[in-house]
């Protein structure tokens, strides 16, 4: 499997933080959830477009670490990239890592990189199932070939 990274920037917001401006550690995984969005929306699969086709891809577990905090007003890159593929699951890997200091310009996301940069505060995984809207499994190679092909492409590339 090809090792791509999709690159998704974003700023610690005030509200994420406790009272000594250290970010909450459940915010991790709503960042986690951004990468895997903006991951598919930069390969042609965003959401939207999955579930007007009745195709869903709920987290059966979620796996996190954490190394360092992460504070308010910092710029936060979430590498996002895929660890496992098969007609019926999908997982991700993640990494969090500071970009720059408070304060500091918000770079743009980049849809692809070789590998991660910047300090690791937290890495994770999630694992996802493909399902129809009756929330039964879907095979993504029988039911959905567009969907399946693309992402074999992405990941030979």
């Amino acid at each position: 499997m090809k090792e791509i990274w999709h690159q998704h920037n974003l700023r610690v917001h005030y509200k994420q933080t406790d009272q000594m401006g250290v970010v909450h550690h459940a915010n991790y995984i709503t960042w986690f959830e951004e990468g895997r969005t903006e991951w598919m929306r930069a390969n042609g699969i965003p959401y939207s477009k999955m579930e007007s086709l009745g195709l869903l891809l709920p987290v059966l577990e979620v796996d996190i670490k954490y190394r360092k905090s992460a504070l308010y007003d910092e710029n936060i890159a979430i590498f996002t990239k895929i660890e496992s593929f098969s007609p019926i699951r999908l997982g991700f890997y993640y990494e969090a890592r500071r970009l720059g200091k408070a304060g500091s310009a918000l770079a743009l996301d980049k849809n692809e990189v070789k590998a991660p940069q910047g300090e690791l505060l937290a890495s994770g995984s999630s694992l996802h199932m493909w399902i129809n809207k009756n929330w039964k499994p879907v095979r993504i190679h029988q039911n959905y070939p567009e969907i399946y092909e693309l992402l074999q492409q992405k990941l030979e590339k």
